[in-house]
């Protein structure tokens, strides 16, 4: 059954996961997936994610999938007790995903109930579809991909960052081209989509 914490911005939503996933995570490993990142000029929200697992007692196994090995992206998404994919451009995740032949195998697992955790782009990844995500991140990143089919384990789009700077004008216009088209999913970086088998439900945790 599927248990996936589909977040905007993790460090926002990090103390509702351990309730979420119902288990004793102090010890565990989990895949940490920075590869969305790797050509941002910004990218503190990586550290920011490591911080926030390792301050819940989980182990980080570090894997980039752009520069590891078909056999090693397996052999660590198999192995390890979560997957957790960092933020970044969707174009480029979802090329190396495919590039590496692992798009298959990660479904296999989040079907199967390997709990997976994802924020931003590794969140939109889960959608049908990605295009819609073009205002925010740029498609050029992602020139070898073949198609912008998602990995598509959920029925939503999801829209991250909804209403926080600096993305509140590129939300919006996002909203008004795709909201009658696809079924966005908008969720700011204090919400989470939580999923459990066919069962999707949004939380907000209140800032202090």
């Amino acid at each position: 059954m599927k248990k996936m914490f589909i977040a905007s911005y993790f460090k926002q939503v990090a103390s509702i996961l351990p309730d979420f996933l119902d288990q004793d995570i102090n010890g565990k490993t989990v895949t940490f997936i920075p590869t969305a990142s790797n050509y941002e000029k910004i990218k503190f929200f990586v550290e920011s994610d490591k911080k926030a697992l390792i301050k819940l007692g989980l182990q980080i196994d570090e894997l980039d999938i752009e520069k590891a090995t078909i056999k090693d992206c397996r052999r660590k998404l198999e192995k390890n007790d979560f997957i957790f994919i960092c933020g970044g451009n969707t174009f480029f995740l979802l090329q190396e995903i495919m590039q590496k032949e692992i798009d298959t195998s990660l479904k296999k697992l989040i079907e199967n109930g390997k709990p997976y955790i994802s924020t931003s782009a590794g969140s939109v990844i889960m959608s049908p579809d990605i295009e819609f995500i073009k205002l925010m991140d740029d498609p050029k990143q992602g020139n070898k991909l073949k198609s912008y089919n998602g990995l598509n384990m959920i029925d939503s789009y999801v829209l991250p960052h909804y209403n926080n700077f600096p993305f509140k004008k590129i939300g919006e216009r996002i909203v008004s081209e795709f909201g009658e088209k696809v079924n966005l999913l908008p969720i700011s970086n204090n919400q989470v989509i939580e999923v459990v088998g066919n069962k999707l439900e949004v939380l907000t945790k209140e800032k202090k």
